[in-house]
């Protein structure tokens, strides 16, 4: 059974008490860094690996904004061991990207303590940082969404966000919990025997979970399902041949935004810059004058199909991908549509759990046997 703690925090003092916290695995040693959101210098808000206590004052976990995913640093942190053990703050889609780059041998959870915030959802970039100087932040976005809007002045959270199933992080060892809480509360839950050794390192005292949670946890969830629902109908009724997801991706210039900022599009190298796809201008006269015309750059669609194919079974629909995009092409609800018949076909969800193979990674017997058309 889980251990919680509550606490609070005066108006506009939330960050402070969560550097608290944060400070206290690094004063405790229970951990030697912090990765977490943080204010930076200049005014953005950046994933901070962090040393030094005093430091931890710049933290900002629930600002509803996500430059980059969490899943790739963690991975450049942990692939080889370094004998640091590292506290890494990350939202839900994070922890379940990490949990995929665990099994694909890109990220190690040895020496690690996963540390996961309820995700009310999170702002495109450049609308956040409007949003701010009109006087958006993490506690005034958080009462809102607690109240049932996450719409501030015109803007909403990302379509991924507003359709993700998951609020709340699975597979973390310690979760900073503001779902169902009471105003000016948060609370601290140790969720494995890891997060009970740094729970205890805290010296934070136990108690029950927060009694509204599991309700709202479930009544967020199920209002996320239900968009989930509704605007997967409507982007299969929209993109209902080949011809509709050429169209629909027909902006797209090959820039490969979305591969660099994908966290389990796991290629060491990718087939698309390689000599492969270099084609000299003989190839390329030659497909004009079959045609009559060549739309360049060329392949576009087939590289979304390649990416859609090889990583359809790890997508955890971060929506990353629509953010990196130059041309606001809508590849999440793209790929999360070619994941969902993936991981359904295989009975798989991306993240679930690290002891889940990922498909095609094993062999079974009587596997798809009606594709291979072998006898039971």
């Amino acid at each position: 059974m889980s251990n919680f703690t509550t606490i609070s925090y005066k108006e506009n003092e939330l960050n402070k008490e969560l550097a608290k916290v944060f400070a206290a695995l690094l004063e405790k040693k229970t951990v030697d860094a912090v990765l977490a959101p943080c204010r930076q210098a200049n005014g953005t808000i950046m994933q901070t690996l962090i040393t030094d206590p005093a430091q931890t004052a710049a933290v900002d976990p629930f600002a509803p904004i996500a430059p980059v995913s969490s899943a790739k640093i963690a991975s450049s942190l942990t692939a080889k061991p370094s004998g640091k053990k590292i506290a890494l703050v990350m939202r839900p889609c994070e922890i379940r990207a990490l949990i995929e780059l665990v099994k694909l041998k890109q990220a190690n959870l040895d020496d690690t303590l996963l540390i996961g915030i309820d995700c009310f959802g999170r702002f495109e970039n450049q609308d956040f940082y409007s949003l701010r100087e009109q006087g958006l932040t993490a506690e005034s976005f958080i009462k809102a969404a607690q109240g049932g809007t996450t719409a501030t002045k015109d803007q909403d959270i990302i379509e991924a966000c507003a359709t993700c199933e998951h609020p709340t992080a699975a597979n973390a060892d310690i979760r900073l919990c503001l779902i169902g809480a009471d105003a000016g509360t948060f609370a601290v839950e140790a969720a494995t025997g890891k997060g009970e050794k740094a729970f205890s390192d805290m010296g934070l005292s136990s108690s029950t979970a927060p009694g509204k949670r599991a309700e709202a946890v479930k009544s967020l969830t199920a209002a996320r399902q239900e968009a989930f629902k509704q605007k997967m109908n409507e982007y299969r009724e929209k993109i209902n041949s080949f011809q509709a997801l050429e169209e629909n991706m027909a902006k797209c210039i090959n820039c490969y935004n979305c591969r660099v900022a994908c966290p389990v599009c796991y290629c060491k190298e990718c087939v698309f810059v390689t000599d492969t796809f270099r084609h000299d201008s003989e190839q390329f006269v030659g497909w004009a004058q079959q045609k009559g015309s060549l739309k360049m750059p060329t392949d576009t669609v087939f590289y979304h199909l390649t990416r859609m194919t090889h990583i359809g079974n790890f997508c955890v629909g971060c929506g990353q991908c629509t953010s990196a995009c130059p041309n606001d092409i809508n590849l999440t609800m793209a790929f999360k549509a070619a994941a969902k018949v993936s991981q359904e076909r295989f009975g798989y969800e991306a993240g679930r759990s690290v002891d889940e193979a990922q498909p095609l990674t094993v062999f079974h017997h009587d596997e798809l046997v009606e594709v291979t058309g072998q006898m039971k």
